[in-house]
């Protein structure tokens, strides 16, 4: 994922892009340690995922590392909070944040998903959902980091939903929590199957269902 970058690659499957870089000789070596972690995890998950492998892609040594970094599972919890996080934040979080309209910026996100036939998607899935489904059954720190970032992404859709309801795009009887928690579920599900399929049409199938049970939560219009 360099030259058309790692995050470049993450950025089709998660809705994802790559942040400001840092411009400090110290922040540089950080930032090139975790994009080459969150693309080494990306490939093999995190247990298998190999230091070696990253100092090698990097070319830096132990000493770097592990100045930045005590050990692996700090690591992979610092991808989960300063490349995971930010990005989604930037691609998912921010669109909803700014607009009274949820649902059309969701089926905008759908679409967008859905045009871009990315192999990666059905090769490897979605970082966030691997280490969801990895991690939080074997290790309660990453559980609870993941967990945190998963219930922030909720709480996101379920705010957009309430003031969709104020604006009269959303149907009053929403009830915005649980169909916040459908929603990203469900797009995750969607990832997750698609990558056991190995199959760009099955993703797809499914975004298109997903787009049809939001038209279901649309305010019906009041006819005279």
């Amino acid at each position: 994922m360099y030259g058309k970058s790692r995050l470049d690659t993450y950025q089709p499957v998660c809705m994802m892009k790559l942040m400001n870089a840092p411009t400090k000789n110290s922040d540089m070596t950080r930032q090139k340690l975790l994009e080459s972690a969150f693309s080494e995890i990306h490939r093999n998950g995190f247990q298998a995922a190999s230091l070696s492998q990253i100092l090698a892609d990097t070319q830096l040594t132990k000493g770097a590392l592990y100045h930045h970094f005590p050990d692996k599972k700090a690591l992979g919890l610092a991808v989960i909070e300063e490349v995971i996080r930010p990005s989604l934040a930037d691609m998912m979080f921010t669109p909803l944040q700014n607009t009274n309209t949820p649902l059309a910026a969701l089926q905008a996100l759908l679409r967008d998903k859905a045009d871009i036939e990315e192999p990666t998607l059905v090769e490897r899935g979605c970082p966030l959902g691997n280490l969801i489904q990895e991690m939080s059954p074997v290790d309660e720190a990453f559980r609870l980091q993941l967990n945190a970032l998963f219930k922030e992404w909720v709480t996101v859709i379920a705010d957009a939903l309430k003031r969709g309801q104020q604006s009269g795009e959303v149907d009053a009887a929403v009830e915005t929590d649980e169909t916040a928690f459908f929603i990203v579920s469900s797009l995750e599900g969607c990832i997750g199957m698609s990558k056991n399929t190995q199959s760009f049409a099955s993703f797809r199938g499914c975004l298109a269902q997903l787009g049809r049970y939001l038209d279901t939560l649309k305010a019906v219009p009041v006819t005279a």
